[in-house]
């Protein structure tokens, strides 16, 4: 294969690459700006898994960064769009599900931009963050139902809990599997 021609697959990759770290960045801005929203308003628990799923999100930025860098490229160092803020707590986790869900359709077509220019180890890397994207879709989507369901009821439940993350923050998914936090 040609260099010119597999330069041009590696630019591909690392376009999208850098679309997908730049959706990360704003999952980061917006579940942050919900994290501190959530703790103003005592719903301390849903603060701290809030910013448990941003940290999430920090390490997947990171992770794409390093890949981009392996490629050649320059990761991208800032979102392009315009975070929601002071959102109803009820209108958060439909709001967050919807974000969720449209990333892992993005991130299944990035994956399939990467298999068609011959980069497995980007197809690998998607893979992975699809997976703890699916698991940061079903907590939204349940906690939105619980509060549609349930609203006040469930909410007071939660009014007054803890918006600590612990001394060493891990994110979403390492608290949820008893992993060490990265």
């Amino acid at each position: 294969m040609a260099k010119s021609n597999r330069d041009a697959q590696k630019a591909k990759v690392i376009e999208v690459l850098n679309k997908a770290r730049a959706m990360e960045l704003k999952a980061i801005s917006q579940y942050m700006v919900q994290h501190y929203n959530l703790d103003d308003m005592d719903y301390g628990e849903l603060a701290a898994n809030m910013k448990r799923i941003a940290i999430d999100e920090m390490r997947h930025a990171e992770m794409f960064a390093e890949r981009i860098k392996e490629l050649g490229g320059e990761p991208v160092s800032q979102n392009m769009e315009k975070v929601v803020k002071s959102q109803d707590v009820r209108k958060i986790y439909p709001f967050d599900a919807g974000l969720e869900d449209d990333t892992i359709a993005q991130y299944n077509g990035f994956l399939e931009v990467c298999r068609a220019n011959g980069d497995s180890i980007s197809v690998k890397l998607l893979e992975a963050i699809i997976d703890e994207e699916q698991t940061h879709y079903n907590y939204f989507d349940n906690t939105g139902g619980h509060i549609k369901t349930l609203g006040d009821v469930y909410l007071s439940k939660i009014a007054g809990t803890s918006a600590s993350t612990g001394p060493s923050t891990k994110g979403f998914i390492a608290s949820q599997s008893g992993a060490a936090g990265a």
